[in-house]
């Protein structure tokens, strides 16, 4: 990398610099005859309901949780390649992530956030609710990146954060990781320095690469090839967001994470709420990445949606002319494009209302004209959906020529 200058105080919002955190309880001491908290003393009453559950039985409900979760963060960090506790961040899902950036770093009608539509929408949502402009790049149409129209819309005096969304959603594309290096060293090198770049990785468990079994005990990892997670403590100006909403299936327990250097992490968590992740979920995670089985069910449920993702593109594929082009996928699912001839709003309103069946409808999202997003299931409910479709498809007057064999089954 070239040479560089980088001060995080230069780009941090001077209220948040010197900001004095504020001192919970549970900071200072976590065991003994805890009388410091005003916390119910005499224990709490669900505790009777999760007495005879061996994950919750022994868990103190009255009492606050440890406001770091340092033992859950070496967990993670050791599954995610070695990582130190205090280069992760956890949170109420990445969306907590994407808002604390935010105010750390974004003055309300004074700075910009960068965006690369068709892109995940919280990002915008924050920066409103935050009163911080959006600036937008739009991706390519085969929604690659534009790396040189990105870094010349940095305004290195306005511009704080880029996000970008890689696996993408809707697009569900994957990123190069060079080209993400390039952007993170151009934005410090050539751009003023003071743009942080997010790279927001919720989907990288899907991507093909995933499963370097070169660690003892085999546990898969985003690898190197696939993911910036492993880097992105030892680059400044690089926050990279992960969640266990989707490929280790726990979205009830909304737990997300940041990767970064230790300063911006340190911000984060000074600005972050005392107890932001509760007990239930932090036991909940730390109970899977502490547990090789559950690790090796991640691995094969990771697997199965894999071949699925395959056959349900296969399938789609075949619905023409209703289904007229199925994006590549490095994600979780398929978004595809359905012939214009028919409304893909009324297509998927149809399917929900009279077959039960829901995907989601991104038309309206930049290059996704007619689009539709459908999460790759089992093969039981992708045979429903596929079945729903080519219904719906008959219903609203567009037939496919050669509906799939278990579309055709159950209609």
């Amino acid at each position: 990398m070239a040479e560089f200058s980088f001060n995080l105080q230069d780009v941090v919002r001077p209220n948040i610099w010197e900001l004095t955190p504020y001192r919970c309880a549970r900071d200072d001491y976590s065991c003994g005859i805890l009388l410091d908290a005003n916390e119910n003393s005499l224990g709490s009453p669900a505790s009777d309901v999760l007495s005879h559950d061996s994950l919750y039985s022994s868990l103190e409900l009255n009492r606050y949780p440890d406001p770091l979760h340092l033992d859950l963060k070496r967990e993670i960090g050791s599954y995610r390649g070695g990582i130190p506790p205090e280069n992760i961040f956890l949170g109420v899902g990445s969306d907590e992530a994407i808002d604390i950036l935010l105010r750390i770093f974004c003055a309300p009608r004074e700075h910009a956030i960068l965006i690369t539509p068709p892109t995940y929408g919280m990002y915008k949502v924050c920066a409103k609710v935050n009163d911080v402009a959006v600036q937008t790049v739009l991706l390519r149409p085969d929604f690659s990146l534009d790396a040189e129209a990105l870094l010349a819309a940095v305004d290195a005096q306005r511009t704080r954060l880029v996000f970008l969304c890689s696996p993408g959603n809707p697009t569900a594309r994957q990123l190069p990781l060079d080209q993400l290096r390039h952007v993170a060293e151009q934005l410090l090198t050539a751009r003023g320095g003071r743009t942080l770049l997010v790279v927001d990785e919720a989907y990288v468990d899907f991507c093909e690469a995933v499963g370097d079994e070169s660690r003892a005990g085999g546990f898969p990892i985003a690898s190197s090839a696939t993911s910036l997670v492993t880097g992105a403590a030892a680059l400044p100006n690089v926050v990279v967001l992960q969640t266990l909403s989707k490929a280790f299936g726990l979205a009830g327990i909304r737990l997300g994470l940041a990767v970064a250097s230790r300063g911006v992490v340190q911000l984060m968590n000074n600005v972050k709420a005392p107890y932001n992740v509760n007990l239930l979920t932090a036991q909940t995670a730390l109970a899977v990445f502490s547990s090789a089985p559950a690790v090796a069910g991640l691995r094969r449920r990771i697997a199965a949606l894999l071949q699925e993702r395959a056959y349900l593109r296969e399938r789609l594929e075949a619905l023409a002319p209703l289904v007229v082009h199925v994006f590549v996928s490095d994600a979780n699912f398929l978004l595809f494009r359905v012939a214009d001839a028919v409304d893909a709003a009324a297509l998927y309103r149809r399917m929900a209302d009279a077959h039960g069946v829901v995907c989601r409808f991104r038309g309206h999202e930049p290059l996704c004209r007619n689009c539709l997003r459908v999460t790759v299931g089992s093969r039981a409910q992708n045979d429903a959906f596929l079945a729903a479709l080519a219904q719906a498809a008959q219903q609203l007057q567009l037939q496919p020529q050669s509906p799939p064999e278990a579309a055709a089954a159950a209609l």
